[in-house]
């Protein structure tokens, strides 16, 4: 089985576009934290013309880095890999200073309906509205490089990766990151979309990983295969737990994640209910009883038979 290993030594130079490749360079926002790391990583692509991939959050003070280190070059487009709050808020105002094109997969939405589980919200942006839609396998030339669009739902339904054309690299937005596996949270998130995209970035073969948090997954490839082991671990160590009689989230999590920080139950438990609504969508499990509001009192969501 392939090991995973986290690397947690990223430390940003905040306020500084550090150049990571040739024309690719990362301006770290300043909004570090238990699900964000050290801060969302934006990309700016090109060198006379930019792309810049996810502004990030609605702050001022990383605006004005962003455009500091644009240095008043034209910027032709935005993309967007998914609307979470840290992520896409940013965009519109880096839209009206530049004047740049807003690029995504499409405006916020649920993964699907769930099939035995409550219903819980991420921290949704639900005001991008995109100019230009992608879809899988999209391509979108620019001055900067030409950008392969990769439908990779799971952390969100409208999840994109970006491939730049001519290099070995990746933008994978929190798909894939090296310093922590990814929150899978319905209704925002589905496990079992997750794990299918865990496959479709994986078939690009050897890449090195631009993710939205934490350093560049140089072993994009083995790295994906360690996360997909570990999830099959994860999902096997949950049903075990059901089997073993945790009839309830807070079970389930206490058993599987003996240990935890307790600043990160709270992320264990969505991620149990994603691998139960899978699993319950599979008929490996049942749940009954009444569904309530998983960020309000996980306690309350499962009673599994």
């Amino acid at each position: 089985m392939q090991q995973l290993v986290f690397d947690r030594a990223f430390e940003p130079d905040y306020g500084v576009a550090v150049e990571v490749a040739p024309g690719v360079r990362r301006l770290t926002a300043r909004n570090a934290g238990p699900f964000t790391f050290r801060g969302t990583n934006s990309w700016l692509i090109g060198t006379s013309e930019l792309v810049v991939i996810d502004p990030g959050p609605a702050d001022e003070q990383h605006l004005a880095e962003l455009l500091a280190a644009i240095g008043g070059r034209p910027v032709s487009h935005i993309l967007v890999t998914h609307t979470h709050r840290d992520h896409s808020p940013g965009a519109a105002a880096l839209a009206r200073a530049t004047g740049a094109m807003l690029v995504g997969e499409g405006p916020h939405r649920p993964a699907r309906p769930l099939a035995a589980t409550a219903q819980t919200e991420a921290s949704a942006d639900r005001d991008f509205r995109p100019d230009l839609l992608l879809g899988d396998g999209d391509r979108l030339p620019t001055a900067a490089g030409e950008f392969t669009a990769l439908a990779t739902p799971g952390h969100t339904a409208n999840h994109l990766a970006f491939a730049l054309a001519g290099s070995d690299l990746v933008f994978s937005g929190d798909h894939v990151m090296g310093w922590s596996t990814t929150i899978v949270a319905p209704p925002d998130g589905a496990m079992a979309d997750y794990m299918r995209s865990l496959d479709r970035l994986e078939a690009l073969g050897p890449t090195r990983l631009l993710p939205g948090h934490g350093g560049i997954v140089a072993d994009g490839a083995g790295f994906i295969a360690g996360l997909r082991a570990h999830r099959k671990a994860r999902e096997a160590a949950i049903v075990d737990a059901v089997a073993g009689g945790a009839a309830e989230i807070p079970a389930i999590v206490a058993r599987v994640y003996a240990g935890l920080d307790p600043k990160l139950v709270g992320a264990a438990a969505l991620s149990v209910l994603a691998h139960l609504d899978d699993l319950a969508e599979r008929g490996l499990v049942r749940a009954t009883g009444p569904a309530g509001d998983a960020q309000a009192g996980l306690d309350a969501l499962f009673r599994l038979s």
